[in-house]
């Protein structure tokens, strides 16, 4: 009787694929956005417009490479590494900028507080992955997605606009940080308590 062939083991895809050319663009990206937003100080309104449309941009690429990644199964160890750091470079790009642009204490405390969590947990992540997998919360989604906005809010220079809308939509951008900020910190501490039963878990599960 013939034995039944090995199933084959299924090839990994080649880091050289259009999901990660889109997260290297990212990262690209960054400094451009950065001289866009930071230029003449952010007090011209045409380079921060034009700052607006290469963040948002940017950040559309941080979904477009994510579903090709998955609907094509091209995810890989390089993407999984390199799109949550292109994810940080740019918003941090933008929260620095941002408050190097309205130098006030409160957006500065709250870009440390925002950058301390993001680069805390990504380095966090690092760790626990010898342990086990820790993936993405909806938490964590619904936080990337209020920081995008508000930023955006931000980037567009609506203190530059002496008109009722503009000090209108400058407020609702001010909630939306707040929420931000908010969903961020919580999420933070999620990932914390995670993290320690990822741990707890495969050291239970190791033999004696």
């Amino acid at each position: 009787m013939t034995p039944p062939e090995p199933s084959a083991v299924p090839e990994a895809p080649s880091n050289l694929n259009i999901a990660n050319a889109l997260t290297v663009v990212r990262i690209a990206g960054v400094p451009l956005f950065g001289w866009l937003l930071l230029f003449d100080a952010g007090q011209q309104v045409e380079w921060r417009l034009w700052a607006f449309l290469a963040f948002g941009l940017l950040m559309v690429t941080d979904r477009i490479d994510g579903d090709i990644a998955r609907s094509r199964g091209l995810v890989t160890d390089f993407g999984k590494l390199a799109d949550p750091i292109a994810d940080k470079a740019l918003t941090g790009m933008a929260f620095i900028g941002l408050a190097l642009i309205f130098d006030h204490w409160l957006f500065w405390l709250v870009t440390v507080a925002v950058l301390v969590r993001e680069w805390g947990i990504t380095i966090m992540r690092l760790f626990i992955k010898k342990y086990g997998v820790m993936p993405a919360s909806q938490g964590g989604r619904i936080k990337t997605t209020l920081q995008a906005t508000a930023l955006a809010g931000y980037i567009l220079p609506l203190e530059l606009w002496d008109t009722a809308a503009s000090d209108v939509a400058l407020w609702v951008t001010h909630v939306l940080m707040a929420g931000a900020v908010a969903i961020t910190m919580v999420t933070a501490w999620q990932y914390v308590v995670d993290a320690r039963r990822i741990r707890a878990d495969f050291l239970a599960a190791r033999p004696s």
